[in-house]
């Protein structure tokens, strides 16, 4: 898949294309079915698959206090979107001046101009254009002057009939709900960081921790969590390695045990006390909730409750 930070970057004369518009935070099933749908209309008529995304996150120029927290960062968002078969990504950096432009703007210089749009699929609530003034019914206007087809597609959802939507996937990661938003993404959510140093009290404990720093993605509710340990620099060197992927117990929360106040993910690699992960860049994986964060009294409780988290991670990562 190409990608593309620049619409001068497009080949001079690309298309004819199938172009969709979205932010696709998550790629949630969603996005997946729209985004394979695309591709699917591409393919039988011979054109290029493409979508035109955002980065920054729209909200966070216009309403930089309420915008969203974002589920994946864009390197996360590209990889999943490559994963449906698209042929190229035109990832505008979206600025007061670039929202400035007029329906009319946006679709012939990006769409039209740029890439060579013979068929564009939105949804039924698009908008788009300075102030959110383009509709459906102003993007089949210009489709008419300029002489591409206007695909309107529904909300997919899952079978209970609920909208799979970013919005739902934050909903239930600020729950702690991470198998309700696995259903909504196809898959379970995930945040990648750098392990750095911290306070050495989980090996004291006899529960080594990798701490993660520099953290994109949107990390669930305070809470134990069964999960894995993803090490793509590993994998890339050596993909057969069985330390690439490795069952482990997560921690999100303050440590109020130990009066914390800073907020921390770390990861306890399950029965395993001889790696070494400083400065290595790793992918945390949750797959179910164990329990929430709790003050214990004492070492001996927290000791037995470590115990018995990681006893139930076991069993639900076990084969």
């Amino acid at each position: 898949m190409q990608v593309w930070t620049d619409l001068e970057q497009v080949p001079a004369g690309f298309g004819p294309s199938v172009v969709t518009i979205g932010n696709f935070d998550g790629v949630h099933r969603g996005h997946q079915a729209v985004l394979t749908r695309i591709v699917s209309l591409a393919r039988a008529d011979g054109a290029h698959a493409v979508a035109v995304t955002f980065d920054p996150h729209p909200a966070a120029v216009h309403r930089p206090e309420t915008a969203p927290e974002l589920l994946t960062s864009l390197p996360d968002r590209l990889d999943l979107m490559a994963r449906t078969g698209l042929d190229g990504v035109l990832v505008v950096t979206y600025t007061l001046d670039f929202a400035a432009q007029t329906p009319q703007e946006f679709v012939g210089r990006y769409l039209v101009d740029g890439l060579g749009a013979q068929t564009v699929v939105v949804g039924h609530d698009v908008r788009f254009g300075k102030q959110n003034a383009g509709t459906l019914s102003t993007m089949v206007e210009l489709g008419g002057e300029h002489g591409f087809e206007v695909v309107a597609i529904e909300d997919v959802g899952g079978e209970d009939h609920h909208r799979w939507s970013s919005t739902a996937v934050r909903a239930d990661l600020s729950e702690g709900d991470v198998a309700a938003a696995a259903q909504v993404l196809g898959r379970a959510h995930r945040v990648r960081g750098t392990v750095v140093h911290g306070d050495a009290r989980g090996r004291e404990l006899g529960f080594p921790t990798a701490n993660l720093g520099g953290i994109a993605g949107m990390v669930p509710a305070d809470g134990v969590y069964a999960g894995w340990l993803h090490r793509p620099e590993l994998a890339g060197r050596s993909p057969s390695d069985p330390d690439c992927v490795l069952p482990a117990a997560i921690s999100v929360g303050t440590n109020p045990t130990f009066d914390g106040v800073e907020r921390r993910v770390e990861a306890y690699v399950l029965d395993r006390d001889d790696l070494d992960l400083y400065d290595e860049h790793v992918v945390l994986e949750f797959t179910e909730h164990l329990r929430p964060t709790v003050r214990f009294e004492g070492m001996e409780p927290l000791i037995a409750q470590m115990h018995d988290d990681v006893a139930r991670a076991r069993k639900i990562l076990s084969p």
